[in-house]
């Protein structure tokens, strides 16, 4: 039995989608592929509003995460960490063997403006990396506001993890002056897991050339290289690439405020219905994430149990993650997802949950 996924990622993917990992196959060096690429990254910097370089990696995101710290981090990273991605991206970029710091907030906190100024002005970071949507604790962290900070410390690389909301909502790479944006495909795109994007600017390239033991499977040299050609350095995963360019389709032709609008509208029904509830916000609510509410258990639901019997009714739900798990849950609300779907996982949470009072 399928179970209909609301957990943060992978999410429901569109039968069109499926269909479309089914093209007939083609060489990766031929024109035909050639021809796909192109048309994929170029429809990729409309979303992103971009002119910088895009690329596509065959793997997860954290590959390219990796990938970022290996390619830009010089004689020290910040690393701002708010919960359980961000940190583990500072243990990435440790055993890469950087030298780093953790700048840590209170998982349900922001990285803020504030913090981010104070770290920067002290001169010790050639970089900087922090997670815009931290998934594990469902906190969106002001990006517009991190941004104006960075314009101030031009030499030191915006590394930004765009995993769970690229697309969601407008993020403006270029007007933000990111260096690297990254994401993955299998969260508010609604594409099976495998494929990673990530942007490059020119002060990241040059960064990039320079930089000793960058490695090569994600060297950002030989995405440039590559990408002057249409293509990317190792084989790339056709079918997800494939499926992106529906996708992206799908999206213009929703539009990308309607899909902007759409997601900001079913943030607030999940808010509410679980307010309804009884069942409080983990983050503050000026920093609630656009497209996965975390709520804390207040009612002392036993999570574990509710979420077997979810999974029994043909539903994956998510009973927290990490340190928090049991005492805060995760609904996801991202990708091609409607309301029509969230009312069908409401009632049956609505028909369990007397039975677990």
């Amino acid at each position: 039995m399928h179970k209909k996924l609301f957990i943060p990622g992978p999410v429901e993917v569109n039968p069109d989608i499926l269909a479309a990992m089914g093209t007939p196959m083609i060489g990766h060096r031929m024109k035909e592929y050639a021809d796909l690429h192109g048309g994929v990254t170029s429809n990729l910097k409309k979303l992103l509003f971009t002119a910088d370089r895009v690329f596509l990696a065959t793997s997860s995101a954290f590959g390219v995460m990796e990938g970022a710290v290996r390619n830009l981090v010089g004689t020290r990273c910040a690393n701002f960490c708010n919960g359980a991605f961000s940190d583990k991206w500072h243990d990435v970029t440790k055993r890469c063997g950087k030298e780093a710091d953790a700048i840590r907030t209170e998982w349900g906190s922001p990285v803020t403006a504030e913090i981010v100024e104070k770290t920067l002005s002290t001169g010790k970071y050639d970089s900087m990396t922090m997670i815009h949507n931290e998934t594990s604790t469902g906190v969106m962290s002001p990006l517009s506001e991190i941004a104006e900070v960075m314009r101030r410390f031009p030499d030191v690389m915006f590394i930004v993890d765009t995993v769970s909301s690229m697309s969601a909502i407008k993020i403006p790479v270029d007007e933000l002056g990111i260096d690297s944006c990254i994401f993955g495909v299998q969260k508010a795109f609604a594409l099976p897991p495998g494929l990673a994007v990530f942007t490059a600017s020119e002060k990241a390239l040059k960064r990039a050339a320079n930089m000793e033991g960058r490695g090569y499977y994600f060297d950002y040299a030989e995405f440039a290289a590559n990408d002057a050609k249409n293509n990317t350095p190792s084989t790339p995963c056709i079918s997800l690439i494939f499926a992106l360019d529906c996708q992206l389709k799908r999206m213009f032709a929703e539009g990308l405020e309607n899909r902007w609008s759409r997601h900001n509208d079913l943030a607030g029904y999940v808010r509410s219905w679980l307010a309804d509830r009884g069942f409080k916000s983990f983050p503050a609510d000026a920093f609630r994430s656009q497209t996965l509410t975390c709520s804390c258990n207040s009612r002392g639901i036993d999570l574990a149990a509710l979420k077997k019997r979810l999974g029994e009714a043909g539903f994956a739900f998510d009973d927290g993650y990490g340190k928090i798990k049991g005492e805060t849950f995760r609904i996801a609300h991202m990708g091609d997802m409607t309301r029509s779907d969230l009312d069908e996982l409401f009632a049956a949470i609505t028909a369990i949950l007397p039975e677990l009072a």
